[in-house]
């Protein structure tokens, strides 16, 4: 896997060419949006970085650090980015105008890939068996523009806390989560990904009486509140090498693109995403999980028409 990124340039976003319109002689250079350096985001976006510069012709595709779904989005609706990984409820939330973005946003939706599981972990001897006993504890959200913080703060609330009075707050990256247990300066950390994240099995090894929490109990209420994108998953501990298993919230993960992106070049993306799937699940796992039928299931946010050809051709 490390062969991989020693050929995916990390680009920063802000100084990347964008090929979003996908037009021009000279070619696409494309920018996908991930997460932190040890979630499954990064590691997906750099296999998908890899096989779309291999297999789109006049293409160089680079996989980008970001602080994942909400600055993803902004990063596509500001032109700096063509490619973004977003959990579903912030995609909702854009294409809405509502909670964190003031006004709708123009992106279009290439795929459902898989889903996110609510990864609440907790720092050895810290008394803490559900979300509501974290009240007064020193607790990281996730950092700012992430999806993590909006599921963080809504399984908070759930339970009964307010995210912004009630624990002491940080807004961590899953890197700087990890150190800061590590450390002992935070009692908890949540973690919105796909499994295993590399970060929380790093941790795991290193300190094996971390806990993962259950997050069930939350369920109903966030989705009377927040509506049924939110899901019950399990989670198998051993992939941690932890011993046991949770019930836990999920939320799907969306891969979006600017909403003026060329219909042929996200025809092309969304081929390559799902024709080249064993080399992708080759990078991780979770890729092994892409679903032609599942893809298309995106609402409320819109297929592109150019995924919206590819599915068709697929029927």
């Amino acid at each position: 896997m490390k062969r991989i990124f020693a050929i995916v340039a990390v680009a920063v976003l802000t100084a990347a060419g964008c090929g979003g319109g996908g037009a021009g002689g000279s070619g696409n250079r494309l920018s996908i949006a991930t997460g932190g350096t040890t979630g499954v985001y990064y590691v997906y976006g750099g296999g998908l970085a890899k096989l779309l510069s291999a297999n789109i012709p006049n293409t160089q595709a680079t996989a980008s650090v970001t602080s994942a779904s909400v600055e993803n989005i902004k990063l596509l609706a500001s032109g700096k980015a063509d490619i973004g990984f977003s959990q579903s409820d912030t995609a909702a939330d854009a294409v809405n105008g509502k909670d964190t973005f003031t006004s709708k946003q123009p992106i279009k939706a290439i795929a459902r890939i898989y889903d996110n599981y609510t990864q609440l972990v907790v720092a050895p001897g810290v008394r803490a068996a559900k979300v509501a006993d974290l009240k007064g504890k020193r607790v990281s959200l996730g950092p700012a523009n992430s999806g993590t913080q909006v599921v963080a703060r809504r399984v908070l609330q759930a339970a009964g806390i307010n995210p912004d009075n009630d624990i002491t707050k940080q807004q961590l990256s899953i890197n700087e989560s990890v150190q800061a247990v590590k450390d002992g300066t935070i009692d908890a950390f949540f973690w919105v990904g796909g499994l295993p994240t590399a970060g929380i099995t790093d941790l795991a090894t290193s300190k094996p009486d971390v806990k993962v929490l259950d997050t069930s109990d939350v369920l109903t209420t966030m989705q009377s509140t927040y509506g049924q994108q939110y899901v019950g998953l399990d989670v198998d501990l051993s992939l941690y090498k932890l011993s046991g298993s949770i019930k836990t919230v999920g939320i799907a993960n969306v891969l979006l693109v600017p909403d003026k992106m060329s219909e042929q070049l996200a025809y092309d993306i969304t081929k390559t995403l799902f024709e080249k799937k064993a080399e992708l699940a080759a990078v991780h796992p979770e890729a092994r999980k892409l679903d032609v039928m599942l893809g298309q299931q995106v609402a409320p946010v819109e297929l592109h028409p150019g995924a919206a050809r590819y599915y068709k051709e697929k029927a």
